[in-house]
């Protein structure tokens, strides 16, 4: 059950917003994001308007992940835009205070965490994940509709919260800190180094691994209750660390897991954005396989 959590504030469960489709000051957005991943190929990643146009929840607005909400300039996929950039396109979308913020996708839900993060970051606390996203949602036999849609635009008012993203630098340091965990949501055999889709294989040195598919349902993609989320983080102490970094390969499912520390009460939890597309292919940065 949601009351299980520390903060069940952070979530939606679907009978919520069913409840509350047409309140003026509710904003829902689709960030679905279409990827799949080969573990021959690596990932293949395609924008999720398409699929947000066949089917979505009805009176919500598509957020562009993929192409709009990151940093255009950056060599690296989906970083965090410029504090301006951001602001200008928050704004556009009709994100403001005194609205809730309710965010989705289809598939695992690490798309809305990322987009929950991003809107933390800069001081916005009112957004919530839907619990189990679109896929719960079809399956409890909610109404979906097809085709766009689009809320006003209004002032979004950025408050900066710098502390909650790190660079390779602050993870180097963190690596002798002993109130710090390091913690990996890739699979556990990209983690072990079995195989190798970031350039180097295995992991941060020092790093602990909670893939963050492990915290979710497996079908419905909802949050494990917290029992279970506390199972999980338990043998790597990661409620007991002062401070947790957490990474994957880019900086997306890696907010699956500090939203779920977050969820459980941990509030020292930040993101390595750039992850191991940075860390992976810098050979000057520490990496160990099962067997360092």
């Amino acid at each position: 059950m949601a009351t299980d959590y520390a903060h069940p504030e952070y979530l939606a469960e679907t009978a919520w917003p069913a409840e509350n489709l047409t309140n003026p000051d509710l904003r829902i957005f689709d960030c679905t994001v279409d990827m799949t991943n080969d573990p021959e190929k690596g990932y293949s990643i395609k924008n999720g308007r398409e699929k947000y146009e066949a089917g979505h929840i009805p009176g919500v607005a598509f957020i562009d992940l993929m192409d709009e909400f990151k940093d255009l300039d950056h060599p690296l996929n989906f970083m965090m835009p410029p504090p301006a950039r951001f602001v200008a396109l928050a704004s556009q979308y009709g994100i403001a205070d005194g609205l809730t913020v309710v965010l989705y996708n289809a598939g695992p839900t690490w798309w809305a965490t990322r987009m929950w993060w991003n809107l933390r970051a800069h001081g916005f606390n009112n957004a919530k994940v839907l619990n189990g996203g679109y896929e719960k949602w079809v399956a409890e036999g909610h109404p979906t509709k097809t085709g766009d849609e689009r809320y006003p635009a209004a002032p979004f008012q950025s408050r900066p919260r710098p502390d909650l993203i790190v660079g390779k630098d602050e993870v180097l340091a963190a690596i002798d800190d002993p109130d710090t965990l390091i913690l990996n949501a890739l699979s556990p055999e990209l983690h072990r180094g079995d195989r190798v889709q970031y350039g180097r294989p295995g992991h941060i040195k020092g790093s602990a691994n909670v893939p963050a598919r492990t915290l979710l349902e497996d079908e419905t993609y909802a949050f494990k209750p917290a029992s279970d989320l506390a199972a999980a983080f338990a043998p790597v102490g990661a409620m007991a660390a002062s401070r947790v970094v957490n990474y994957c390969g880019g900086g997306i499912s890696a907010t699956t897991d500090l939203f779920a520390l977050a969820l459980m009460g941990h509030d020292g939890v930040q993101l390595y954005d750039a992850s191991m597309t940075e860390w992976g292919k810098d050979d000057s940065l520490p990496m160990e396989t099962r067997d360092s």
